[in-house]
């Protein structure tokens, strides 16, 4: 793999994972795009989406690094002194579990079915415009709900809704933060439990993918890349997060939603043509 191939998807993949655009079906569409077949053998496509996420991962840690300690101190507190008044970081600690649960549930079982029959153009493409439009709607919905409030029922249902961003082009934070809309709460609380919600998430994906990575090998050649890959999407990632929570404050996510699908409509007119 080329190393300017290996900070095109770094950069990708740090800014499209936190942002609501995709990054699964971005890293399927780039290379699709300008015709490049680095990723024809799977186990370098395996090895290379390793490092990526294990980038944006180190990129949302290194953000939230103060918050987390605080989350899993009084998380484990929870279970440790039952009878001490329960925080709202511990309680939070614990319905971010509560809602990584359904994707991992589901992507265990049907993940390699995934694979193969999803991830096509023309599917990323509709979902990219269909899971916008649901963006655009689910922010213009009153919410001024926080924290404090959040359920285990509302956790869940946030949870339930991620599955569906195992699908590439829907966006894992895009779905999370609809949904978290659509229950009433605030654009602010739905951002950060997205991006916090990517904590156990890419955190048990890049662990068992690490697993199969130590059994199998690194491809001869691809080290460096995946290097590169790691520093590009954390790098990118940690701007991406810093820059949507400014952001969230004083705009709405109808900048994405456009971007989606324009996007998403260009890549249905490119599969449709001759071009691809």
């Amino acid at each position: 793999m080329p190393i300017i191939h290996a900070i095109v998807l770094g950069l990708v993949q740090g800014l499209s994972e936190f942002l609501p655009i995709s990054s699964s079906g971005h890293l399927l569409l780039v290379p699709w795009l300008f015709g490049w077949n680095d990723f024809s053998d799977v186990s370098v496509q395996k090895a290379f989406d390793v490092a990526l996420h294990l980038g944006t991962l180190i990129a949302v840690i290194a953000y939230f690094r103060k918050d987390l300690v605080v989350y899993v101190r009084d998380g484990l507190r929870m279970v440790v002194q039952k009878k001490k008044p329960h925080t709202t970081e511990g309680r939070l600690a614990w319905l971010l579990v509560v809602a990584s649960i359904p994707a991992a549930l589901v992507g265990a079982f049907v993940g390699d079915w995934i694979d193969e029959h999803l991830g096509k153009p023309v599917i990323i493409a509709a979902s990219l415009i269909f899971f916008g439009l649901l963006l655009a709607w689910a922010d213009r919905r009153r919410g001024e709900r926080k924290f404090e409030v959040m359920s285990a029922r509302d956790a869940t249902l946030i949870g339930l809704a991620q599955v569906m961003a195992l699908n590439p082009g829907t966006s894992r934070s895009g779905v999370s933060i609809s949904a978290a809309r659509i229950l009433g709460f605030d654009r602010d609380t739905a951002v950060r439990f997205s991006f916090l919600l990517s904590v156990p998430v890419t955190a048990g994906a890049v662990a068992v993918k690490l697993i199969e990575l130590f059994k199998d090998g690194i491809p001869e050649g691809l080290l460096m890349p995946m290097i590169v890959g790691i520093i590009t999407a954390g790098i990118s990632g940690w701007l991406a997060v810093a820059g949507l929570l400014k952001l969230i404050r004083s705009k709405s996510f109808d900048g994405f939603v456009i971007y989606r699908v324009a996007f998403g409509i260009a890549i249905l007119a490119i599969a449709a043509s001759s071009w691809r």
